[in-house]
């Protein structure tokens, strides 16, 4: 089985900044993709950016040039550095993983976290 396990929510002031990080345990080969994913009270889970094992990135409209995603493949950690948050932006924060086991199969699986809240307000 693979644990996610996000942290580096809080509360914070509209303009402010946070950095959710997120680590994965378990029984993992490798991993593939990996991305942050937002719900917020009452609306649907939006997709907020994903990142490639080589580092390729993706945003959701509403965080370009806001967000930033990284990941550290050695540490099997993902990132996402959030600047000029506003009170749009509160929501809960999960992260996910698409994990390849083991060497022997080539099969992959998608983990998600339980997620880790954020709350901009003044």
């Amino acid at each position: 089985q693979v644990q996610l396990v996000e942290s580096g929510g809080g509360l914070v002031q509209p303009g402010g900044s946070l950095r959710l990080s997120c680590a994965a345990s378990g029984t993992i080969f490798s991993i593939n993709d990996m991305a942050w994913y937002r719900q917020a009270p009452g609306k649907q889970r939006e997709l907020v950016a994903t990142i490639t094992r080589g580092g390729s990135t993706n945003y959701a409209d509403f965080v370009k040039g806001r967000f930033t995603i990284s990941r550290d493949n050695t540490k099997k950690m993902v990132f996402l550095q959030m600047n000029s948050l506003t009170p749009e932006d509160t929501a809960v924060y999960a992260c996910a993983a698409n994990v390849r086991p083991s060497a022997q199969w080539s099969n992959t699986y998608t983990y998600r976290g339980q997620g880790t809240q954020v709350t901009v307000s003044s």
